[in-house]
């Protein structure tokens, strides 16, 4: 027989021969293990724990702290020469204590590589290659673009040389990269607030002057749109465009009965292009939110997601022509005789091609300077004329109408030979609701009037402070006083709804987005008209007429119809009070009166509140089990379950135990939360 607890056969010397070595039963017993440990964090956490985290850390916490288990073991007089005592029933439950306590430093560490970095949601494959694929369109679209960058000399501006051509060379890189980025640079070219005079004036040259599409290209792509050739629907085609555009390019043509006409067809990769650049575009955005203040101030990912969504229906051409029609149709014989929409032909567009009336003028972009001896040079006079007749309909529809044209580059504004402005381009329209505009109209009045404490409550009625913000009226109003002051006490160029904007920004209040869209359109016209009239104040004109537009918008009629509607309402309200008043009575005498708390109301509050409360009595179970388990852990006296372990210390271990997983359990929300759950 051999020593205590062991195991003797007449066949031990024979099986001495044939044992496995300790280091194969011991990754055995790894593998083993890593695979229950992860089966098991898996449903103790709820929380996603891979398949290939999960072992590897199970693995890495057998291999460094297994050594410790059998120390542990050996220490309490259960294991001897590598063999366990099985004659001593509490030697399996000293086992199960020692895979239990790993089991637990396993779901430590897990957490902890959660927290500090999160496991990613697993793919499947067809996901995984596509995410590939498109990763690596990406990257071959951006090495591309800085490659025309440095072609363009964009690599290197430290010389004054290098500086004095970066307009040129950053209005040269736009234009070569494409679609995105010709309308990335339209949209710069009227913020003078932001940019410099030689650098917006560079990029104005992308309003209309881009790189065209062959003629091939083009016909091809106008026969599938049509869905027939295209000698039976026109009976001549120019084959050199008019202009090449950001998104597509127009050709003069005829149609079959002698009508004139324009074709705007869309570049044929312009989509699979855009979606490409949009997204380096919104992960640069992303970027710089997360390592810079400034960008996150500005909210640039917000500012990109707006861009992305003007841009993506800017390629649909059925909106376009669905905004032609809505403009048309609402202005007025007195805005037809200052600014004009082209007619379309609805039969004959689609999802890429418009067909529309051929206006014939100069874009606002390749006006010559007023008064000079240029051809087509504009009188100074008549420029101002022109200025202010073309403010008027575009603040009319903005305040009275509700809807404008919200993409008002030079570009987009052609100035016809009998002195009529002529829009196009309608991919981009705005909507303000009566709500607001019966609000806008007094601010702007409060403005013209230097009022800041009127302009201030304007403000505060038509924006919603942000729910962390905590607003000081007072430095509002006087942010608001400096700008009307400056305003009205200097000559110099002062961009009123920017510095507006600005100021609502830095005091952390939202402006709804069709005002936010209309206060930056007219931005743009501000700097679109100073093309036609480089002294034109629009902040002056705009605000002057901003009287007259209020009287306009308290029409007696519409006024006298909503107060109709308010007492039929107030009417219908004092019918049903009877009935409510007889209710609540009827309750209170039956002692069935309930107050319902409308804060605990929804369910996700009340789910809150449980989770709360379930967390934190988890917590304070679990650490009251930790204090005694040390408690227990500490006494040395006590029936002894070996030699050497009393039985207060094993149960210490066990409570303590206990108390650490339902510590675990109440920190798993971490993970949950990172779930998504």
């Amino acid at each position: 027989m051999r020593g205590r607890g062991g195991i003797a056969s007449k066949h031990d010397d024979g099986l001495e021969g044939v044992r496995m070595p300790e280091w194969l039963i011991f990754a055995i017993a790894a593998v083993v293990f890593a695979v229950i440990a992860t089966w098991l964090a898996k449903r103790a956490l709820e929380a996603r724990v891979g398949w290939v985290r999960g072992p590897l850390v199970s693995l890495v916490v057998f291999v460094v702290f297994g050594p410790l288990g059998v120390w542990v073991l050996r220490e309490a007089g259960v294991l001897e020469d590598g063999r366990l005592l099985t004659d001593q029933p509490i030697a399996f439950g000293f086992v199960l204590l020692v895979l239990a306590w790993l089991f637990a430093i396993v779901l430590i560490a897990l957490i902890t590589l959660e927290l500090m970095w999160p496991a990613r949601p697993p793919v499947g494959p067809i996901t995984a290659v596509r995410e590939a694929l498109h990763r690596r369109r990406r990257a071959m679209r951006y090495a591309r673009i800085v490659a025309i960058a440095s072609r363009h000399g964009l690599d290197g501006v430290r010389s004054e040389s290098a500086r004095a051509e970066l307009p040129r060379a950053l209005a040269a890189t736009l234009d070569d990269a494409g679609v995105t980025f010709v309308k990335l640079g339209q949209i710069l070219s009227t913020r003078g607030d932001l940019l410099p005079a030689e650098i917006t004036t560079a990029l104005a040259s992308l309003q209309m002057d881009t790189t065209p599409i062959p003629w091939n290209d083009a016909k091809s792509a106008i026969e599938t749109q049509l869905g027939r050739p295209i000698e039976l629907v026109f009976a001549s085609i120019d084959e050199t465009p008019l202009a090449a555009a950001s998104v597509g390019q127009v050709h003069a043509a005829r149609l079959r009965d002698g009508t004139s006409v324009v074709v705007k067809i869309q570049r044929p990769k312009a989509r699979a292009q855009v979606a490409t650049d949009l997204d380096i575009i919104e992960h640069a955005a992303a970027d710089l939110e997360r390592r810079t203040t400034w960008a996150k101030d500005v909210g640039a990912s917000a500012l990109a997601a707006q861009f992305a969504v003007a841009l993506r229906e800017e390629l649909d051409y059925r909106v376009e022509v669905a905004n032609m029609e809505m403009l048309r149709d609402s202005m007025t014989s007195a805005d037809a005789r200052a600014v004009r929409i082209p007619d379309v032909y609805p039969e004959l567009c689609s999802e890429q091609l418009i067909v529309m009336e051929h206006v014939r003028g100069v874009p606002f972009s390749r006006l010559p300077e007023p008064g000079s001896d240029s051809p087509g040079a504009v009188a100074r006079d008549d420029a101002t004329r022109i200025a202010d007749a073309v403010l008027d309909v575009i603040v009319g529809q903005i305040a009275l109408r509700g809807v404008f044209h919200a993409d008002l580059h030079p570009g987009n504004l052609i100035l016809q030979p009998d002195g009529i402005v002529a829009l196009i381009d309608f991919g981009s329209v705005g909507v303000v609701e009566r709500s607001l505009r019966r609000l806008l109209l007094p601010l702007l009045v409060a403005l013209h009037n230097e009022d800041d404490s009127g302009a201030t409550d304007a403000v505060l009625m038509l924006v919603k402070p942000r729910a962390d913000a905590d607003l000081d009226i007072g430095a509002l109003q006087h942010d608001i006083g400096v700008i009307l002051t400056r305003m009205h006490n200097s000559r110099a160029d002062q961009h009123l709804f920017a510095a507006l904007i600005e100021v609502l920004r830095r005091h952390r209040l939202a402006l709804p987005p069709g005002l936010l869209l209309a206060f930056r359109t007219l931005g743009a016209v501000e700097g679109t008209l100073r093309r036609l009239d480089p002294d034109y104040d629009m902040i002056k004109r705009a605000l002057s007429r901003a009287p007259h537009y209020a009287l306009h918008l308290g029409d007696p009629r519409a006024a006298a119809m909503t107060a109709q509607v308010q007492a039929q309402l107030g009417l219908e309200r004092l019918r049903e009070l009877p009935r409510r008043v007889d209710g609540i009575l009827g309750d209170l005498e039956s002692g069935q009166l309930t107050v319902r708390l409308r804060a605990l109301e929804a369910p996700d509050d009340r789910s809150w509140v449980e989770s709360l409360t379930g967390r934190l009595t988890t917590t304070v179970v679990g650490a009251t089990l930790v204090i005694v388990g040390v408690m227990l852990g500490v006494a040395d006296h006590g029936p002894l379950l070996t030699d050497t372990v009393s039985v207060f210390p094993f149960l210490g271990s066990v409570v303590g135990l206990g108390g650490l997983l339902l510590l675990l359990r109440s920190l798993r929300t971490a993970l949950v939360r990172r779930d998504g759950r």
